[in-house]
């Protein structure tokens, strides 16, 4: 099972928009998934909530895609915050990830993806090496939420198309 992660709790964001694209083109080939928004998630504590989180999404995916907004140079807090809540070695070890970065300017979360690589290496994920990252997101979707530009969309096809072989 592949869970993708929109990293951010920000209610209606341009993350959540491209988190859902992705899961409607993988779902066109044939992937099972599930998506994770971080919307209401308390992760300040080990709660009920969590351990829910843990059990049911989870531990039970061997990939998780990483969609990551850049703030202030990095990821959010909150998306830092649901790795260290978590029992590592249950729910990271082991597994595999693809990242991608989305921002308004122009470098993707580049630096951001690069943080989350260091701290998903260290949980003992390994981060696949084609890390995407959408520059002017907010340009590039469109009125109801969605990224129709051809290279951007070929670019997330052969980023999926790796990640699932890999």
């Amino acid at each position: 099972m592949i869970t993708i992660i929109s990293g951010t709790n920000r209610p209606g964001s341009n993350t959540a928009k491209v988190a859902s694209q992705y899961r409607q083109l993988l779902e066109v080939k044939g992937v099972a998934t599930q998506l994770l928004s971080l919307e209401g998630l308390n992760v300040h504590e080990r709660n009920a909530g969590i351990l829910q989180l843990e059990e049911e999404m989870l531990i039970p995916s061997d990939k998780f895609i990483f969609i990551s907004p850049e703030y202030n140079g990095s990821i959010p807090g909150v998306l830092k915050s649901l790795i260290d809540i978590t029992d590592i070695s249950k729910v990271w070890w082991g597994k595999k990830a693809l990242l991608t970065g989305v921002s308004t300017g122009r470098a993707g979360n580049l630096r951001g993806m690069e943080h989350l690589t260091g701290v998903l290496n260290y949980v003992k994920v390994v981060v696949h090496p084609n890390k995407l990252p959408i520059s002017v997101v907010d340009k590039l979707l469109n009125g109801v939420g969605v990224i129709t530009d051809k290279g951007t969309l070929n670019a997330i096809n052969v980023q999926l198309d790796e990640f699932l072989s890999f």
